[in-house]
């Protein structure tokens, strides 16, 4: 992909059906051009969302405390929650040029990652396999999901980086539609390590250095 500077958007923790409004506003500002590329980052408070192609038995039980939301991003369902960094990405991928946006967005966060001091790595998807896109530890277990959406040449939605989040929130359903894979967080890998893991702050800074976002 092309080069061009995103403009950094920080928001504090937003209700999920919230953000899909205002990103809904954000895609039709891109595409009508009154605004720029775009990473919002933010938090939510707890919530399950799953795409539509999501078999109903890896969705949690119905009487799951958390709300759950269908989405029309790609992906499974996966858990927001606090402690979790989610990033929104609005670009124009037509004035952005060609390129992979998925294998983009992983490479960034695992720069991202990278810089505060923790190697990760994307994988492929073998054929006729459970997608794998996401950033992993060496061990293989994720540590960021990515559920994009293209229409009109604008992309919406983002990825969710577990900076601190309850990793116990994702067994209440299959998460990405992978039932034998742990989820991890940056705090959990710092304990492993005897290391003070990063704070919000820092990793919204990384991340936003690694995509090239600016206030």
């Amino acid at each position: 992909m092309g080069a061009r500077e995103l403009e950094r958007v920080d928001l504090g923790e937003v209700p999920y059906l919230d953000a899909m409004e205002d990103m809904r506003g954000w895609v039709e500002r891109r595409r009508a051009g009154t605004i720029g590329d775009r990473l919002v980052l933010l938090t939510h408070p707890p919530v399950i969302t799953y795409g539509t192609r999501t078999p109903a038995d890896e969705l949690p039980r119905a009487d799951s405390p958390i709300p759950l939301v269908e989405v029309d991003r790609g992906g499974r369902a996966t858990y927001h929650g606090p402690g979790q960094l989610v990033g929104y990405l609005v670009l124009n991928l037509r004035e952005r040029g060609p390129g992979d946006i998925v294998r983009w967005v992983e490479n960034a966060l695992i720069e991202a990652v990278g810089s505060l001091g923790f190697a990760t790595l994307r994988r492929d998807t073998p054929a006729g396999a459970q997608s794998l896109v996401g950033v992993w530890t060496p061990r293989h277990d994720k540590l960021a999901s990515i559920g994009m959406r293209i229409r009109g040449g604008v992309t919406s939605h983002g990825f969710a980086l577990n900076v601190s989040s309850d990793l116990d929130e994702f067994t209440r359903f299959t998460a990405c539609g992978l039932p034998d894979v742990a989820m991890t967080s940056l705090a959990e890998l710092a304990a492993e390590r005897g290391v003070v893991a990063p704070g919000e702050a820092a990793v919204r800074d990384a991340v936003a250095r690694a995509f090239g976002a600016e206030r």
